[in-house]
């Protein structure tokens, strides 16, 4: 035996023994532990706790719903609770304004294209700025709108024609001052040859779909959700699409082809968070929602809601939400709409 573990105890030299080779082993695995790999620090730098996502309007809404949607797989891919906070209210405006408020490193929110683009041009003493106030991570979902009448009412071109022939004595309806189909249907008064028919807001769809339904509005912009039901029944009609053709009402024609030009409209909904969220968490969120945009069952689930899965990257985001904030902006300008 090796001279150096000759020792007069035997249990002694096995002692030493055990030392020596605990200390052998020890050493390699110390070294290493010293150099985390790159991937294990990027999963590791964020998050930290439970993540909380406000969501400006209430439970079982479309933008709720979306937001469920991406919360249970960002809870796994993150290794965190994804916490649902509904802060209904104001457009979702108050929403908004909290997320931009966060401090914490661990609040996002989902918000709609207003909140966004044209919340700043219509109120004021709006109490963020969303130029400046958020980091925009990802685009979730969009949805074009479709236009719907009275089934009695002509179809196509004939209806526009009708409608000029109606001037104030039509009305349409919306959600209320400032919202998509308020702003859209502005617009496409525009675009239509001028239209004049008169501004009613109310609640919210389902409001807007009984007053078309009882007589007292000719014509609204609706989610295809809502728009379907009603349309295949045989209680509205359907006019156009304010997109192209899409998957999510694939029966219903392109305004453009009743020649209205130059008009595209959508509603969406996106991921944000406050403008000061560390880089390591937009690093980690950007790469986590594209991949879960992408997943097909997660697509189907939005689907089934009535959105269309649309991941971007920030830039894109930041694109969309500049130039829609230009029409939009244009619109209010035009027709010098006010939120009071």
């Amino acid at each position: 035996m090796n001279q150096y573990l000759k020792l007069a105890n035997p249990a002694r030299q096995y002692q030493v023994v055990a030392l020596f080779l605990v200390a052998a082993c020890a050493l390699p695995l110390g070294a290493t532990a010293q150099i985390p790999s790159p991937k294990s620090e990027a999963v590791q730098a964020w998050p930290t706790r439970p993540v909380r996502l406000l969501v400006g309007f209430p439970g079982g809404s479309t933008p709720d719903m979306a937001a469920r949607t991406l919360a249970e797989p960002l809870s796994k891919a993150l290794g965190q609770v994804v916490i649902i906070d509904n802060k209904p209210g104001a457009s979702g405006n108050i929403a908004a304004d909290q997320v931009a408020k966060a401090t914490d490193d661990h609040t996002l929110g989902v918000v709609i294209n207003g909140n966004l683009t044209s919340a700043k041009l219509l109120y004021p003493k709006l109490p963020y700025d969303p130029t400046k106030d958020f980091t925009l991570i990802s685009l979730l979902a969009t949805a074009p709108l479709v236009l719907v009448a009275q089934p009695d009412l002509p179809s196509g071109t004939a209806f526009f024609g009708a409608a000029r022939s109606g001037g104030d004595k039509w009305n349409y309806g919306s959600v209320g001052n400032g919202s998509v189909g308020h702003l859209g249907m502005e617009l496409l008064k525009s675009k239509a040859g001028d239209l004049k028919a008169v501004h009613i807001p109310y609640q919210g769809n389902p409001q807007v779909v009984t007053a078309l339904l009882g007589g007292q509005i000719q014509m609204a912009l609706v989610p295809p959700g809502i728009a379907l039901p009603q349309i295949r029944a045989g209680k509205l009609k359907a006019i156009g699409l304010t997109s192209g053709r899409s998957p999510l009402a694939p029966e219903i024609a392109p305004l453009a082809d009743a020649e209205v030009r130059n008009f595209n409209l959508e509603v969406w909904t996106a991921l944000v968070g406050p403008a000061n969220l560390s880089k390591a968490a937009k690093a980690r969120l950007n790469a986590e929602v594209s991949k879960i945009i992408r997943d097909a069952d997660t697509r189907q689930k939005l689907f089934n809601q009535g959105w269309q899965a649309v991941g971007t990257s920030s830039e894109g985001l930041t694109s969309r939400v500049t130039s829609e904030t230009a029409v939009m902006g244009g619109i209010i300008a035009m027709r010098a709409i006010k939120v009071e």
